[in-house]
């Protein structure tokens, strides 16, 4: 345990800056694009039916699963943010507390909300943007990948975010990795071979279902492995926290959740908005949301890989290195999003191609794409300034942020442009409340800094 604990150390606290925040990235991207790669193949496979009617159902429904990635925030980004810190006050024996209360404490909300979902089914589908062609698709993705799969979904990503958060992010890479490549297996396999024509959809959310169970596994079996050697653990009794550290849980679990939840608030809104003018207008911008995934997944894996590594040097005081993670990782992240708009711009219809072979619906999506596109590196870098604020335990200002970014910003720009600009008003209000919220980012996070720097200069 001894020379684990030392490498772990040597990583955080004296391994130069570009090498430290490339062994925490890389595993966290390679595992955000395998992730993507099967959020993609439940669109690319049910795309092969040529349908978009269920396209635009599991368009819809993937707004309620990605609710159970704020769960996931709640306690793994909440709890990930209070153990780096911990760990880096060396206050190892609190932090075996927080990863065991981070995991029950996810699992209870988890069986709320599948508990909700499956209490009010089509209600749901009907208030995302459901209509009479794809609600009955909708309500069966929703049934098994968020009521069925809800438990094993959000607990997983929580243990994800737990090992990333103590240094193992190749571990956590590769679990998330291990269920990706198993939905993308078993995705052909259950709505092609398994089940009778026309259950694309609901073949494609079993598949989904038991990739997320294979995730699970693999991340128990880690943590027992590792229960020796790291704050990690399993065990139930470890769970109660005393009220200090529960606050501390929630003080970032909490904004990092609303944030999540407001955004999917406004997603569910952006839908309704798009599902107005028709179905297949709705099918077209869910393909470029999905397309839209890949050089955003980039991004949150920077994003992910870096926070540890501020966490860590904010409790150890070590304010400049912490400072040259959140440089590296915002120069990395902009690049990447230019690269990713010369490739969308470039290649649009070919990119929306991939996905449905309907004419019109190819037609829609190009240019959809090509707006959109233009918001990612102002939505990378407002990503980043969150997660840094989550790091150093400012929830109240990244909470603040988020709030700017969907709730002042967003919402409102949805509406105004819908009113003035029609459909590609709808498409271009990212852009705009996006650059917006950069401006606000840049200023709080510029004042959180100087604050620190002063506290050190007194």
């Amino acid at each position: 345990m001894k020379n684990d604990t030392r490498e772990k150390r040597f990583l955080f606290e004296q391994m130069p800056v570009g090498r430290a925040l490339l062994i925490m990235a890389i595993p966290t991207i390679v595992s955000q694009l395998i992730t993507m790669v099967y959020n993609l193949a439940d669109t690319f496979f049910i795309g092969m039916s040529n349908d978009p009617y269920k396209v635009a159902a599991a368009g819809l429904v993937g707004i309620l699963f990605f609710m159970l990635n704020s769960l996931a925030n709640l306690f793994g980004v909440g709890g990930g943010s209070l153990l780096s810190r911990l760990l880096g006050e060396q206050r190892d024996d609190d932090a075996r507390l927080v990863s065991a209360f981070s995991i029950y404490g996810s699992l209870a909300v988890a069986a709320v909300y599948s508990l909700v979902c499956l209490l009010f089914t089509e209600p749901l589908a009907r208030l995302l943007g459901a209509s009479d062609n794809t609600v009955g698709y909708a309500s069966s993705y929703l049934f098994w990948v968020v009521v069925v799969g809800g438990i094993p979904s959000t607990v997983g990503l929580t243990m994800s975010h737990l090992l990333r958060s103590a240094g193992y992010a190749k571990e956590s890479g590769f679990g998330l990795g291990l269920g990706g490549i198993a939905n993308i297996i078993l995705d052909p396999l259950f709505m092609f071979v398994i089940l009778p024509e026309g259950n694309e959809v609901t073949g494609a959310a079993i598949a989904t279902l038991l990739s997320n169970v294979i995730t699970l596994a693999y991340f128990v079996f880690v943590f027992c492995r590792l229960r020796t050697q790291t704050a990690l653990t399993l065990c139930p009794r470890f769970a109660g926290l005393d009220r200090h550290l529960i606050g501390s849980v929630f003080a970032i679990g909490l904004p990092s959740a609303l944030t999540a939840l407001l955004a999917n608030f406004t997603a569910i809104i952006k839908n309704n908005l798009t599902a107005d003018y028709g179905d297949i207008e709705l099918a077209a911008y869910g393909i470029v949301v999905k397309a839209d995934m890949l050089p955003l997944n980039i991004g949150m894996g920077l994003c992910q890989g870096m926070m540890p590594l501020v966490a860590y040097n904010y409790a150890s005081r070590n304010y400049p290195r912490m400072k040259a993670f959140t440089g590296a990782a915002q120069i990395s992240g902009i690049i990447t999003a230019c690269f990713f708009i010369v490739i969308f711009e470039v290649f649009a219809p070919q990119i929306v191609w991939l996905f449905i072979r309907d004419e019109a619906t190819i037609a829609y999506g190009q240019n959809f794409l090509r707006i959109a596109c233009l918001a990612t590196p102002f939505m990378i870098s407002n990503f980043q300034r969150i997660y840094c604020l989550q790091a150093m335990g400012k929830g109240k200002e990244s909470l603040l942020l988020g709030v700017c970014r969907q709730g002042v910003f967003a919402i409102p720009i949805l509406f105004i442009m819908n009113a003035c600009l029609g459909l590609y008003g709808v498409v271009l209000a990212q852009l705009l409340s996006d650059a917006m919220t950069f401006v606000c980012a840049a200023w709080i996070y510029g004042r959180v800094y100087r604050k620190l720097i002063y506290q050190i200069d007194e």
